[in-house]
């Protein structure tokens, strides 16, 4: 059986700034998505694509309960969450493509 990886990741607009909230199994190519205004609505109306949160899970269920969760957090507690891990909120995708070039197309 094939392990399967899913992401809660949260984006922004810049730093302090909209934030979006998602959930998929690819997290690579989902970003780039966004990065490419391919995904219609919220995220490409008001310009977020900076990755600046994720958090990895083994389990589907477990990641869209955690999406969940996040999404009912007030703001304070959402850029608290950011800045203890990115204090400077930069753009994580960047970090994730040199690490692992070639998961963009799968």
């Amino acid at each position: 059986m094939v392990n399967k990886n899913y992401f809660v990741y949260i984006l922004a607009s810049k730093q302090n700034g909209t934030l979006y909230i998602g959930v998929t199994s690819n997290l690579f190519k989902r970003v780039w998505e966004h990065k490419e205004k391919l995904v219609e609505g919220f995220t490409k109306k008001y310009d977020i694509d900076k990755l600046v949160y994720y958090e990895q899970f083994h389990d589907a269920e477990y990641a869209i309960r955690r999406e969940k969760q996040l999404k009912k957090y007030n703001r304070g507690w959402k850029m608290d969450l950011i800045e203890r891990s990115n204090p400077a909120w930069k753009d994580l995708y960047k970090e994730l493509l040199s690490g692992f070039p070639d998961q963009v197309g799968e």
